[in-house]
């Protein structure tokens, strides 16, 4: 599947949210409880979406957007050496078609161009964003934190080529 990948707006609040209501739900919904989609995650993602601390994209097949990721400073820890992979999901129908990996590709060209090593948060237990992660050079690192229900995996940037 060609899909492209394009920065987000804040008009793409609205199948952003949707998108990620989704993929939590179908994702880890079980492990973590569920989301509801409505006004208030809408307009969260258009205020996240006009951040500029994030950057953040977008992937669209078609004309549907499918996916989307966001990358920028570490929050936890803070560490102004660190990147941090915000946020990556993927609309379930678009599971295992590629459309993570060409998202995850750009945001590391991101990260590699600020940063020497990454970090990104998943919830506890989630045995297929394990593999996603560790597929994409990704490790555990031990990291824990809201007792024990996030895990942080970490990533060394240095093969990153062509930021």
């Amino acid at each position: 599947m060609a899909v492209r990948v394009r920065a987000a707006c804040a008009d793409d609040a609205a199948p952003v949210a949707l998108i990620y209501v989704e993929s939590w739900n179908d994702g880890f919904g079980d492990l973590v409880g569920y989301r509801v989609l409505g006004d208030a995650q809408v307009e969260r993602w258009h205020h996240t979406l006009s951040s500029a601390v994030t950057q953040w994209w977008v992937a669209e097949d078609g004309a549907e957007i499918v996916g989307f990721v966001g990358v920028g400073p570490s929050r936890d820890p803070i560490d102004v050496a660190l990147g941090e992979l915000d946020t990556i999901a993927v609309a379930p129908s678009h599971w295992r078609l590629g459309v993570g990996r060409s998202l995850m590709t750009v945001a590391l060209r991101a990260l590699a161009a600020d940063y020497r090593d990454a970090i990104v948060w998943t919830v506890a237990d989630y045995d297929r964003g394990y593999r996603f992660y560790e597929a994409m050079g990704w490790h555990s690192d031990g990291g824990t934190r809201a007792d024990g229900r996030d895990v942080s995996f970490r990533r060394s940037l240095a093969d990153i080529t062509d930021p």
